[in-house]
């Protein structure tokens, strides 16, 4: 049964049990906040279908939304998949040349914006050739196409499950974004795989804080609750102090987040105990928990975390067991469903265990391929079949997996993936710029801390003059949290600029 199947079925058999409580404004229990039953969301889902239909959207159409998280969000989301569509969610943060990229790259029929944050929009419609038409709403509610839709317009659709249903944008080692097509069924065998792994229930609260543009909030989070049959208590966005209110009065079982978000939760708490009531699953990924953050949780929750592993274009391959052992530093043992092993990056070999080598998997979760590019997709794949995750790491001799390195020169910075080339290109850019190169330096705070290493052409600029400089090309999570100028970039014999020796320069005195 398709992901949408079972929704559909849960929104019948469950009625007016509370599917999504979102709160736009912090979190006080009992305090103001949009809430959707599953009928409901049923209704909302087949009126935001029909609105798309009338727009034009038709099967493998890709719809591109640049919304807050909010209601109007899931609903078109889910409607876009419903309607045979693609689903193409992208960071509301994205600056205009980002926005363009996507949607000349996507061959996007409609952009949907946010109608208080449209500027630009029909400059960028007159840049993007496929782009028909940017439908402004406000996404506040989960009624918002209920004026003068009829929801009966939604046509019936067949949906295959190798249809797209979602299109995430990736980063590859050129640093310049691909599209991560993922169909139906392997969305399908991702939420399957998790709801057996990490045992979902009907009764069952997830309190969401994590943004909904990636397969983390999105699928595993959202996907996973609506699947169960669960109730989410979603916050717009996260702050400390509202997480922390809404694990002790939410009455939610499941807390989903990055390590930025838990040292964030751990500071506000200041260390005291938090009664953390029935909360059963806290779980950590898309990026590394350091030991002492494990230890830190467990101190601060009663509860040590879940620690697991996956990518974009594979979903979570990997988990700790929540009824076992939760081994820190370790990424788990293999979803059902799921298989991994390690191979030697150069020619694909299986490598024993305990052995380092490149992680790769396969199996139904792994998505279609990269967006109109066959030769990345096949560059991704070893040749008999199995998915190359770029990822560096060993399984242990009892099963468990472990990280180790990756084998691209990828910054997770607060759980959000920085391509250095990508942000090199912007900084290249700068007039006052003639050589810059971007590494990850550990933080306490953000995993990694995003760090551009620059040569001044002339006259230095100033640090803010750069950030700003940034701001205005860039979504804020790529922005350099630090900037330092040196005299010249270290080479190798081929010229090339050499990031390890850059890290042991300068990552020394990071938090």
């Amino acid at each position: 049964m398709l992901f949408l199947d079972k929704l559909f079925e849960n929104c019948r058999s469950l009625g007016g049990k509370t599917a999504i409580e979102f709160h736009a404004e912090g979190f006080r229990a009992g305090g103001a906040a949009a809430t959707v039953s599953y009928s409901g969301l049923r209704a909302a889902v087949e009126r935001a279908a029909a609105w798309l239909h009338g727009l034009g959207i038709r099967p493998g159409d890709r719809v591109a939304a640049r919304l807050p998280k909010s209601p109007a969000g899931v609903c078109i989301h889910l409607a876009a998949c419903r309607l045979g569509a693609v689903s193409m969610p992208l960071n509301p943060g994205c600056s205009e040349p980002e926005l363009l990229y996507f949607l000349r790259d996507s061959a996007a029929k409609l952009l949907i914006a946010d109608e208080a944050e449209t500027h630009g929009m029909e400059r960028v419609r007159g840049q993007a050739e496929a782009l028909r038409q940017v439908a402004a709403i406000d996404p506040a509610s989960f009624d918002a196409f209920a004026g003068g839709v009829d929801a009966a317009a939604a046509p019936a659709c067949n949906i295959a499950p190798d249809a797209t249903a979602l299109m995430l944008y990736t980063s590859g080692t050129t640093g310049r974004p691909k599209a991560a097509e993922l169909s139906h069924a392997n969305l399908t065998a991702s939420i399957d795989a998790l709801d057996e792994a990490w045992q979902w229930r009907a009764d069952d609260v997830l309190l969401h804080a994590l943004p909904v543009f990636h397969v983390h909030g999105l699928l595993v989070a959202l996907h996973g609750a609506l699947n169960a049959g669960a109730s989410t208590v979603m916050l717009r966005r996260f702050e400390p102090a509202a997480a922390l209110d809404a694990l002790q009065s939410s009455g939610c079982t499941v807390f989903m987040a990055v390590p930025t978000i838990h040292a964030r939760l751990v500071s506000a708490a200041r260390s005291a105990k938090i009664d953390a009531g029935r909360l059963r699953l806290l779980t950590s990924g898309s990026a590394r928990l350091s030991e002492e953050l494990f230890r830190q949780l467990g101190d601060c929750f009663g509860r040590e975390p879940v620690e697991r592993y996956g990518l974009t274009e594979t979903g979570i391959l990997s988990s700790n067991p929540p009824a076992g052992e939760r081994r820190p530093g370790w990424v788990g043992l293999p979803l059902p469903g799921v298989e991994l092993r390690v191979a030697d990056p150069a020619d694909n070999t299986p490598l024993a265990d305990g052995k380092i080598g490149e992680i790769q998997t396969r199996g139904a979760h792994v998505f279609k391929g990269y967006w109109n590019d066959a030769r990345k997709t096949a560059a991704a794949f070893a040749p008999d079949g199995w998915f190359k995750t770029g990822d560096l790491g060993l399984r242990g001799a009892d099963g468990y997996f472990q990280i180790r390195g990756r084998a691209a020169d990828l910054v997770i910075s607060g759980g959000m993936n920085v391509y250095p080339l990508e942000v090199e290109r912007v900084l290249d850019s700068h007039p006052a710029v003639a050589q810059s190169a971007v590494i990850g330096c550990p933080d306490a705070e953000w995993g990694e801390a995003v760090t551009a290493v620059l040569v001044a052409a002339a006259a230095q600029p100033s640090e803010k003059e750069v950030a700003a400089y940034c701001r205005r090309q860039l979504a804020s999570y790529k922005i350099p949290k630090r900037i330092v100028f040196a005299k010249e970039l270290p080479r190798n014999a081929m010229g090339k600029v050499s990031k390890p020796a850059l890290r042991k320069m300068h990552c020394g005195n990071c938090r």
